[in-house]
């Protein structure tokens, strides 16, 4: 509990540095704009570059092997899809405590006491959307439909809000051995927010169909008439078996090499996909809400948890896992 304490406020003047850093940015974003001649461009304009038709996508590389007595089971369970309208600014991982810019939404399903002032007691004592009783909390930014006009550095701010019409939470096990349990307070970060300005390094955006989930891309997709288009979120799962939480929030808890084996004094852990799914038009400008200077890319998007699972629910999952079985638990 005092490392995850000590790592939140760690984060706090890292935040408010990035926090300048992304305004000055999308300062110097928006003279460029105000500076040009003409009608604004439209939105659709704008993000053209950031589609692409899911068609033209290759199909991604196949799962590993697993190895004889690998954990190859999967749970899956229902914390709705944000039915109830939890949102707000805040991110708890990475700035405790701080409200957030107001352009940056995050949508939430689980914990549902999730906000600014949350600290580790709050969030244990509060109820839960999750059927099964899990009360960690799950969050990203939101997605919103937009209309035909705007500039390049505020368009899609007011856009619709586009509420899942799914939301889908799947733990698996690991092709190279048993899991083990995840701990409480432990906290996961997939993606980057500000991958455009920070060279994209970790940045992990997965974007695709509901009738081609092979065919992945970092840009919007284009989807067939008919289709849901898709979010996908896999998160690290190789835990360094110290830490809840730490300065990056990215070293504690790891991604798993190509053939799914852990780094060297990583332990693995439940691996946790997180999948949303909407009802979109396919020639509907859509776009995530993000930081100044990051352009709404696809690229940037991002999601956490912090783990809250009672731990004899934890120790159901686990089970599950390791024991090769595929578990829904509703």
């Amino acid at each position: 509990m005092s490392g995850r304490g000590t790592a939140w406020r760690r984060a706090v003047t890292a935040t408010v540095a990035l926090e300048l850093l992304l305004v000055l940015l999308g300062c110097g974003v928006a003279r460029q704009v105000d500076a040009g001649a003409g009608t604004p461009p439209t939105a659709t304009e704008l993000l053209g570059s950031d589609f692409v038709d899911i068609n033209a996508v290759p199909s991604g590389p196949p799962a590993p092997a697993s190895v004889p007595g690998a954990a190859t089971g999967t749970y899956t369970w229902d914390c709705g899809r944000n039915e109830n309208g939890h949102r707000n600014t805040a991110n708890i991982v990475m700035a405790p405590g701080f409200p957030g810019q107001p352009h940056h939404v995050h949508d939430y399903v689980g914990n549902v006491s999730t906000a600014v002032g949350s600290t580790p007691q709050t969030l244990a004592a509060a109820g839960t959307t999750c059927h099964n009783g899990d009360r960690s909390t799950y969050f990203w930014p939101v997605l919103r439909t937009i209309g035909s006009a705007g500039s390049r550095d505020h368009a899609g701010h007011d856009g619709e809000i586009q509420v899942p019409v799914d939301v889908t939470l799947t733990f698996s096990g690991n092709p190279r051995g048993n899991v083990v349990p995840m701990p409480r307070q432990l906290a996961g970060t997939v993606g980057d927010a500000v991958a455009v300005t920070s060279g994209g390094q970790n940045a992990a955006a997965t974007w695709t169909c509901s009738s081609t989930p092979e065919r992945r891309t970092t840009s919007y997709p284009r989807c067939p008439a008919g289709d849901q288009m898709q979010r996908i979120f896999d998160f690290p799962s190789c835990w360094d078996g110290r830490q809840v939480d730490s300065e990056s929030h990215r070293e504690h808890l790891r991604f798993p090499s190509n053939d799914g084996s852990c780094p060297r004094n990583t332990f693995p852990v439940p691996r946790l996909r997180l999948a949303l799914a909407y009802d979109i038009p396919s020639d509907a400008p859509f776009q995530i809400d993000a930081f100044e200077g990051q352009r709404n890319s696809p690229l940037t998007d991002h999601a956490f948890f912090v783990n809250l699972m009672p731990e004899p629910l934890m120790a159901k999952v686990v089970d599950c896992l390791n024991s090769g079985r595929a578990c829904q638990d509703d």
